[in-house]
């Protein structure tokens, strides 16, 4: 396009005027402004066609931003949906981290309490198989044939 439009500029009317009289001048002039009209038209077809071809990229162009507009609003709104789910799940997690700490808490406890009840059965069975011994040597039985007294 810029070629053909440099080529319209560097043609100027009355550039090739010729000293010949009479018929042959004007027959020549009618050919060269033929031809310069011919040189006109082709030139403006040209143009015609360059507008097109620019008419035609800026729609593809127009075409390709309302395409990302599109896939940005898209994208937006799944960054929109994901940033409220990371929400939830951290919500989540952390309420799931304090019950996790309380039930560790809850079995701590729970197995100290186990400890002191298995210490104390076994001071307990070592104290009464004590008193069974000494109530045994008072009372002249066997520790295994003690019968309870009511």
């Amino acid at each position: 396009c810029a070629h053909r439009a440099t080529a319209f500029a560097r043609q100027q009317p009355g550039a090739s005027r010729s000293p010949l009289p009479g018929v042959l001048t004007t027959t020549l002039l009618l050919f060269l402004a033929g031809l310069q009209a011919a040189g006109l038209q082709n030139n403006n077809n040209e143009l015609v066609r360059c507008i097109e071809d620019l008419k035609e990229k800026r729609e593809e162009v127009h075409r390709q931003i309302t395409k990302d507009e599109e896939e940005k609003s898209k994208v937006q709104n799944d960054l929109q949906v994901l940033t409220k789910r990371l929400s939830q799940l951290q919500a989540e997690s952390e309420r799931k981290k304090a019950n996790l700490q309380e039930y560790d808490r809850t079995v701590q406890e729970t197995e100290a309490a186990y400890m002191k009840i298995l210490e104390s059965s076994q001071t307990l069975l070592h104290v009464l198989k004590r008193e069974t011994v000494s109530l045994s040597k008072k009372t002249g039985s066997r520790p295994g044939q003690m019968q309870l007294m009511g």
